[in-house]
């Protein structure tokens, strides 16, 4: 089922990035549900990104280029090497600062088991978008779409 929330999250993230005039939730959940989603599942993903929208600790130092993160052995265990090295490369390449990465990772110690890559970009994606929706569209728009050579440009 978890698979199926995050499927159900990356199609909402989608949904808003089109830059509908406005999102009305009935309309969205009438699109999940005809597309095959199940009402307790279509639930499952907005509880969950309802919890990934509530702020993560006070705050953590300001983002520099230079230093060099490394995982403790529980974030290691929480994060595959896939989901461990995206987050660096998106640091390494300035679209995460160290604050987004934090909530990233104390978001993913919050699974009961490790995160893939693609869960871990949905948890970045969705990290960026509640930060600033329109500052990171671009970005966003991109991980979610696993469309590397777009963000270089």
């Amino acid at each position: 089922m978890r698979e199926r929330v995050l499927a159900i999250v990356s199609f909402i993230a989608q949904y808003v990035l089109e830059e509908r005039q406005s999102v009305n939730e009935t309309d969205l959940v009438e699109e999940l549900l005809a597309v095959g989603f199940e009402a307790e599942e279509i639930d499952a993903a907005f509880q969950w990104m309802e919890s990934m929208a509530r702020p993560v600790g006070d705050g953590v130092s300001p983002f520099d280029p230079t230093s060099h993160r490394v995982f403790s052995p529980e974030e290691a265990r929480a994060l595959s090497q896939e989901a461990q090295g995206f987050l660096i490369r998106l640091r390494m390449m300035g679209i995460l600062d160290d604050e987004v990465a934090e909530e990233v990772i104390d978001r993913a110690l919050q699974a009961d088991e490790e995160l893939s890559l693609k869960e871990i970009q949905a948890i970045t994606a969705l990290s960026l978008f509640t930060r600033s929706q329109y500052r990171w569209h671009r970005e966003i728009d991109c991980i979610l779409e696993d469309d590397w050579p777009r963000i270089y440009h």
